[in-house]
């Protein structure tokens, strides 16, 4: 693109697009982190400071831990090939841009806001791969369904801009005339060649209409009933906790101090007398366990919208069996299974948009690349133990296949051990190739 056009690009679609779409974030972040507002926001501004403390401290992120529930089991611990071939130089890139520790923050921001984007780029050497938050970053697709690739797109970060389309990444600051208004200025250009515009895009659910709800915005109103009720909650304990005693027909003094050393004292003494006519009583506290039981059902809708376990949100996990438990995580299961095959697309692609920048041109065609997830399974090494050795037994699956299924174990440990294998071969072994020898030998 011309200098000129790149300028009104900017200027006219994607900064605007890009401004609009992060006021919206912003608000979904604040769920999504920890900062609501909104309650603090609806107490009446003549509200005590008492009032508006225990406001700030009954917000809870509840929808943080929504988020977190469904991120903790997404790890991509492995990419397997049905071509046959050794898939190192493919996942290489990974490797080398460290995006096993990376990859969360992607699936995090994608599960958060709605989507995600991840970027690839020529290095010294290699593709340079990095996780790209929606709120620095905004992409426009000719069709936003169907198009693996945006036609440009916007990335913000400081004070400089930096647009890209399929040719090059154009650098765009900022510059005041001297009339004091800002106006963007065209700084340079890098051809990147690569023929898209490097972006990938990971969302959490996309239909087709291209709308991509998160896990937070949908869900912001159940999570501020559950601020609400924990509001009421903390009043009630803040200042109806306890008994009140009551003393009427006293005569009390006239001067407010001494009014009050006469209350002291009825605070203070363990027996209370009174001339003729004064009673005494006590008005009962408010108990809280309406509101308690309003947090606990409102944290069971909150946990049924979503999806996610109910012993996850309010911690009660009590004398269920095994059977229980596994019903009770059938449905967050089935999302995560969800989860895995959306972003697992994510990753495929970007790993063949690395090797097209690498110029392996049969690794940038493999569609038959697929994500291997680790098993985050609570489960006992003995049920683990039972069931691959039943595959080995009664599938007759070699065992070597099964050795990376064994939980904590990654496949590089069961690389070497196949490697080990290999070169420390057992008497059986040496005998059965010695006897295959000799008779190749005789038949020869």
């Amino acid at each position: 693109m011309q200098r000129k056009d790149v300028l009104e690009l900017a200027n006219d679609l994607l900064i605007p697009g890009w401004m609009q779409e992060r006021q919206k974030l912003d608000v979904i972040d604040k769920w999504y982190r920890w900062a609501p507002d909104s309650l603090r926001d609806k107490i009446p501004n003549y509200a005590t400071t008492e009032h508006k403390n225990l406001a700030a401290i009954s917000e809870t992120p509840m929808l943080s831990l929504v988020v977190t529930t469904v991120a903790q089991q997404l790890v991509a611990e492995a990419f397997r090939s049905s071509r046959g071939v050794n898939t190192e130089k493919i996942t290489a890139p990974w490797l080398r841009n460290r995006m096993f520790s990376r990859q969360r923050a992607i699936y995090r921001a994608a599960l958060g806001y709605g989507y995600s984007y991840a970027t690839a780029m020529p290095g010294d050497s290699g593709a340079v791969l990095r996780g790209r938050s929606p709120r620095d970053m905004y992409a426009v697709y000719g069709d936003v369904v169907e198009d693996e690739y945006p036609m440009y797109y916007l990335l913000v970060k400081g004070d400089h801009k930096y647009v890209v389309d399929e040719e090059a990444v154009y650098t765009l600051g900022e510059e005041k005339n001297s009339r004091g208004e800002t106006r963007l200025d065209f700084i340079e250009e890098n051809i990147h060649g690569i023929g898209v515009a490097p972006g990938v895009r990971y969302s959490n659910q996309i239909d087709l209409e291209g709308r991509t709800p998160g896990e937070v915005e949908p869900y912001t109103q159940v999570a501020e009933r559950i601020n609400k009720t924990t509001y009421d909650r903390m009043l009630i304990q803040h200042f109806n906790s306890w008994k009140v005693r009551t003393a009427t027909g006293l005569d009390m003094p006239n001067d407010p101090a001494d009014q009050a050393r006469v209350k002291m004292l009825l605070r203070q003494g363990d027996i209370l007398t009174g001339e003729e006519g004064v009673t005494f009583g006590t008005l009962d506290e408010t108990s809280p366990d309406g509101l308690i039981n309003a947090t606990e059902e409102d944290m069971k809708i909150l946990a049924v919208v979503t999806q996610t376990p109910v012993h996850a949100l309010t911690g009660n996990l009590v004398n269920l069996s095994a059977d229980a438990i596994a019903e009770a995580r059938a449905a967050a299961d089935l999302k995560v299974h969800e989860r895995k095959v959306g972003f697992g697309d994510s990753n495929e692609q970007l790993l063949r948009l690395a090797s097209h920048i690498e110029g392996r041109t049969e690794d940038a065609a493999d569609f038959t690349l697929r994500t291997d997830w680790a098993d985050l399974q609570s489960r006992s090494m003995n049920q683990s133990a039972d069931a691959l050795g039943k595959m080995a037994q009664m599938l007759k699956i070699p065992v070597e296949l099964l050795w990376d299924r064994i939980p904590t174990v990654t496949p590089e440990i069961a690389k070497a051990w196949l490697e080990y294998k290999k070169a420390n071969p057992s008497a059986e072994e040496q005998l059965a190739a010695a006897l295959n020898e000799q008779s190749n030998g005789v038949n020869g």
